[in-house]
């Protein structure tokens, strides 16, 4: 199962400006399932889960809750 952080330019500006974190996942996933093993990894409550698929990959935005940081997140992942 592939769980894997983005850190393009657009990436960062969503992580500072909307408190979301971009991973690309399997495609296989839904999204209670993504949701369930995002909180379990990072200890963190997400909000809501949007997904894309681009070019045969499948991408999550994750928003977390107010009282979770992505910027937190993404320093801890290293993607800032």
């Amino acid at each position: 199962m592939k769980i894997q952080a983005i850190s393009t330019e657009k990436a960062v500006k969503m992580i500072e400006a909307e408190n979301t974190i971009l991973f690309l996942i399997d495609r296989k996933m839904d999204k209670n399932g993504l949701k369930k093993k995002i909180e379990e990894l990072f200890n963190v409550k997400v909000e809501k889960i949007r997904t894309h698929i681009r070019k045969g990959e499948k991408i999550a935005f994750v928003k977390l809750k107010k009282e979770n940081s992505a910027l937190d997140l993404a320093t801890k992942l290293g993607l800032i």
